[in-house]
């Protein structure tokens, strides 16, 4: 077992594709709730972009499980 913190990735750092491939994956996730309204991929892609311009939630890399994921600050 690892004891790694994960680790921030700025969004600076990615390409315009690379996070909107992050934010979809995370969009896309099963389980992922988005409340009782219903919304359109772009509107949660929207939503989710304005979040992380914010800083309401960031990016962050788990060395552990090597994969992405987006966390509400």
């Amino acid at each position: 077992m690892s004891d790694e913190d994960p680790v921030e990735i700025p969004l600076e750092s990615l390409s315009p594709e690379a996070l909107r491939g992050v934010v979809e994956e995370f969009i896309t996730r099963e389980g992922t709730d988005y409340g009782h309204a219903e919304q359109t991929l772009e509107g949660k892609v929207a939503d989710v972009m304005l979040q992380l311009e914010r800083g309401e939630a960031k990016i962050a890399y788990d060395p552990e499980l090597q994969s992405v994921t987006l966390i509400r600050v």
